[in-house]
C-alpha cells in the first residue's frame, strides 16, 4: 500500500505496556480460538459459552514475561494507526454522502495478551475483535505478525482488511444492524444464531472491500498485488478452511463467520463496486453467497 504522507488516527489507545503478558492457552491465535470454539460446538454449547470457555482458558494460564516493544512493534502499530485514520476518512465522507448522519469513529485498542474490554475480559488468542458496548476496535498487534505463520497470509493490504473488518461490524453498529440482528439471535436455535452470524461477517467483508476501494480513490493507496493479498487472507479465515486444518474436516452447523468462497467474493463485491448500499447479505437465500 501506498501510505507515505497519510496522517494518523488520534484515537489509538495503547495499552501494550498496560498488561501482564501474553496469556498462554489452547493453541494460539485464530487456531486456538478454532479448536476451542468447535470443541464447544460439537458438545453443545452457544455463541456465549464458545467466547466463555476462549476467556476461560486463558484466565486460569500462566503468564509470560512483561511485554516489549519492538521495532517491528513499532512499525505496526504506525500501520495501524494510519489504517484507522483511513477508515474515518472513508466513513466519513460516505456517511454524508450516503445521507446516514455524521460518522462516529471507533477508538482501537492496542493490546498485548490480554485486555479488558466493554464486553468483558478478553485475551489475544480471540484475535482482532469489535465491541459495540463501548465502540472499540480491539487488536493484539501479534496477530499480525502470526497470520503467516498460523494460516500463510500476510502483507500490509491484508493487515489492513483485518482492520477494516472489525470497522466493518462499527459501522453496522451505527446503522442499528448490529445490535438488530444479537437481538434476533438471542432467540434463535443455535444453528438458526449461527447463520445470522455469517451473515453480519460477510456484510463486514463487504463494507472492508468498500473502504479499501474508497481509500484507494481518495488516496491512491493500492499497489499491484495488494487486492490479491486480502483475497488470500479472506479466503484462509474461512469457517470451512480452519476447520479442515484444525480438525481434517469441516462443520457446516457451526459456522458463524462464512465459507472462504462467501468470504473471498463479498470482499471482493465490495473492492470492485465501492458502494457502501450494495452489501445486502441478510436477502439472499443462506448458502448462496
Amino acid at each position: 500500500m501506498r501510505l507515505d504522507g497519510r496522517r494518523r488516527s488520534g484515537n489509538i489507545d495503547d495499552r501494550r505496556s498496560s498488561g501482564s503478558g501474553r496469556a498462554i492457552g489452547i493453541g494460539g491465535g485464530i487456531l486456538g480460538l478454532i479448536i476451542v470454539a468447535g470443541l464447544t460446538l460439537l458438545q453443545g454449547g452457544s455463541l456465549g459459552d464458545v467466547i466463555n470457555n476462549v476467556m476461560g482458558s486463558q484466565q486460569s494460564a500462566p503468564q509470560a514475561t512483561a511485554y516489549r516493544e519492538t521495532e517491528e512493534d513499532k512499525q505496526l502499530a504506525d500501520f495501524a494507526s494510519v489504517i484507522l485514520a483511513g477508515t474515518e476518512d472513508v466513513w466519513t465522507r460516505i456517511f454524508r454522502e450516503q445521507g446516514w448522519g455524521e460518522y462516529e469513529a471507533p477508538k482501537m485498542v492496542l493490546f498485548h495478551g490480554a485486555v479488558q474490554s466493554g464486553c468483558g475480559q478478553a485475551t489475544s488468542q480471540v484475535g482482532p475483535f469489535y465491541c459495540s458496548a463501548d465502540k472499540t476496535v480491539y487488536l493484539d498487534l501479534d496477530f499480525l505478525k502470526e497470520m503467516q505463520t498460523q494460516i500463510g497470509g500476510s502483507g500490509d493490504f491484508a493487515y489492513a482488511y483485518v482492520i477494516a473488518h472489525e470497522v466493518g461490524h462499527h459501522v453496522q453498529n451505527l446503522l442499528g444492524i448490529l445490535p438488530e440482528v444479537h437481538g434476533k439471535m438471542q432467540g434463535l436455535p443455535e444453528k438458526e444464531a449461527n447463520q445470522l452470524s455469517v451473515r453480519l461477517e460477510l456484510q463486514a467483508d463487504y463494507f472492508a472491500g468498500v473502504w479499501g476501494c474508497t481509500d484507494n480513490k481518495m488516496f491512491n493507496s493500492i499497489e499491484p498485488g495488494d487486492m490479491e493479498e486480502a483475497l488470500d487472507v479472506a479466503g484462509k479465515i474461512g469457517d470451512d478452511y480452519l476447520q479442515k486444518k484444525a480438525y481434517g474436516r469441516e462443520m457446516p452447523e457451526s459456522f458463524n463467520h462464512g465459507r472462504s468462497e462467501w468470504r473471498v467474493r463479498w470482499l471482493n463485491k465490495g473492492l470492485q463496486s465501492c458502494n457502501p448500499a450494495g452489501g445486502d447479505t441478510f436477502s439472499v437465500p443462506y448458502g448462496q453467497f
